[in-house]
């Protein structure tokens, strides 16, 4: 092949959209990424489902497989424009303006860096996977007592006036990432899981305790579909947070490593404290450990090495062990643990990025505003923007759902009645059962 041919051949390669071109291995890749996060939603439903009795296995499922499709289609309809629309007018700091509604113009534009553009459709599909799930983790805290119509209005409220502005501030130029205070959340640590969080919180104060919480045994049924559930949380991560540098890159290969060690680290970390406190290893608590560890990572994933990424792992294990504690403490009814991992395990994360972000395992000199984290010589500054972050994600987002399920509950109710409770969810709301034995 001469060089006339070869430069031929090459320019059939190239593909544009716009007037960029498309970087095919990143596209690729975020392909991929995309439907490694989706899967992640299926996998919550079989974490969370094992967790309760088995009268409430389907509607426990249905929460998170619900949420593939009233949040896609509260993202592509008007979430997306909300989080990533621009920033130009007076409120571009807190939501973005409204010229993607219906995802417009997404197939004709790309988004990404020079050199790493990809099509708009491909990030907007990307990003909302993230929407999809964060609203199925806030399900963990209401399990086995929510009307499902009263989820369904929740939900779709919820996205718009919560999520969609949250991602704006940390990832869509709002006030509160890169262009504001610079507060690093690498794959959602404050965008996802103490958004979930607080709303979890939020719906176990309005909803109260189980109708026998307290004063019968409240068992898991199925542990071995818990741990499948957390497996595919686990394989499924790895495109959370290596998919959100958005390129195929070293930052992207060092967010996959640390991603796997911090979940190893943090099943380990629960394992040690709960011996030590029990004597006894649980299955649960090694599941439970595992989806710790991974929850403090996201925020940091993209910015720290391989030791402090086990370190934050490993400690977001233990802390989320005693995390889980403090729904009996405080007396609350967090059905499966949502405030006690997601919480403490994402404000953990966040915190820990302040301490440990390091622009040489990042190279993302221009992103962290040229500091580093306070163990590598960058002082409080970044520790202090974390916390910030920290406050701001947990008092949105408590308060505002507060206000969501109080106008909820005016309008259909939030509490299943006593019967409904007393025979399952499954009967009540689905008319199905999950097993017939």
């Amino acid at each position: 092949m001469d060089q006339a041919q070869a430069v031929e051949q090459l320019a059939l390669q190239v593909v544009t959209v716009g007037d960029q071109v498309i970087n095919l291995g990143d596209t690729a890749f975020m392909i991929i990424c995309t439907a490694l996060v989706l899967f992640m939603t299926p996998g919550l439903a079989l974490f969370y489902a094992g967790m309760v009795r088995k009268k409430n296995v389907l509607s426990t499922t249905m929460h998170s497989f619900f949420s593939m499709g009233l949040t896609s289609i509260i993202w592509a309809v008007i979430g997306y424009t909300i989080a990533f629309g621009g920033t130009e007018g007076p409120l571009g700091p807190y939501i973005g303006n409204f010229t993607k509604v219906g995802l417009s113009g997404v197939i004709n534009s790309a988004f990404g860096i020079e050199g790493h553009y990809m099509p708009e459709s491909v990030f907007a599909m990307f990003q909302g996977m993230f929407a999809i799930i964060t609203v199925g983790l806030i399900t963990g805290a209401f399990a086995e007592r929510m009307k499902f119509k009263a989820y369904a209005i929740f939900a779709a409220i919820w996205v718009i006036v919560v999520y969609s502005p949250m991602a704006h501030w940390v990832w869509g130029g709002g006030w509160l990432g890169a262009n504001g205070v610079k507060a690093l959340d690498f794959a959602g640590g404050t965008v996802v899981h103490i958004a979930s969080a607080a709303a979890a919180l939020a719906c176990a104060i309005m909803l109260g305790k189980r109708k026998d919480h307290g004063t019968a045994a409240i068992q898991p049924h199925n542990l071995p579909m818990t741990i499948l559930g957390a497996g595919i949380l686990w394989f499924g991560w790895f495109g959370f947070n290596a998919g959100s540098e958005l390129a195929v890159d070293g930052v992207a290969g060092s967010a996959f490593m640390v991603t796997h060690l911090a979940a190893a680290a943090g099943l380990l970390g629960w394992i040690v404290v709960e011996w030590m406190q029990h004597g006894k290893p649980t299955t649960l608590g090694a599941a439970s450990g595992a989806v710790a560890g991974l929850v403090g990572i996201t925020p940091a994933a993209g910015f720290v090495d391989a030791v402090p990424g086990m370190l934050i792992g490993f400690a977001a294990g233990a802390a989320c062990y005693f995390g889980v504690k403090i729904k009996n403490k405080f007396g609350f009814d967090d059905a499966l643990d949502v405030v006690g991992v997601h919480g403490v395990g994402g404000t953990l994360g966040a915190i820990a990025t302040g301490l440990f972000a390091s622009t040489a395992a990042s190279g993302a000199v221009e992103f962290l505003g040229g500091t580093n984290g306070l163990f590598y010589g960058g002082g409080v500054e970044q520790l202090v923007r974390q916390l910030i972050s920290v406050v701001a994600a947990w008092a949105f987002s408590f308060i505002v759902s507060l206000v969501i399920l109080k106008v909820v509950d005016l309008m259909v109710g939030l509490r299943a009645e006593p019967e409904a409770e007393e025979t399952g969810l499954d009967l009540a709301d689905h008319a199905e059962t999950g097993y017939v034995l």
